[in-house]
């Protein structure tokens, strides 16, 4: 709403937004493909129990290189 004599100065979300949120859709969307492919074939060879297994194991592989490189930045400050 625009009070008389006050000025709009809002252009917008603007493309350059917008254009980010479609590459992240994307970029999820394609990362949720590869993931479901390595699942799928992971499911094919060890079965359920085993595909689960290992995603669990890369998962926290990730989680703990993620905490040493926080708890190294904590350190230095």
């Amino acid at each position: 709403m625009v009070l008389d004599g006050a000025m709009d100065d809002d252009d917008g979300l603007g493309w350059r937004f917008y254009g980010g949120v479609v590459g992240a859709c994307l970029a999820r969307g394609v990362g949720l493909l590869l993931f479901f492919a390595v699942f799928n074939r992971a499911v094919y060879q060890w079965g359920f129990l085993g595909a689960f297994i290992a995603i669990a194991a890369v998962v926290l592989l990730i989680g703990w290189i993620h905490d040493r490189r926080e708890v190294r930045k904590y350190e230095e400050a």
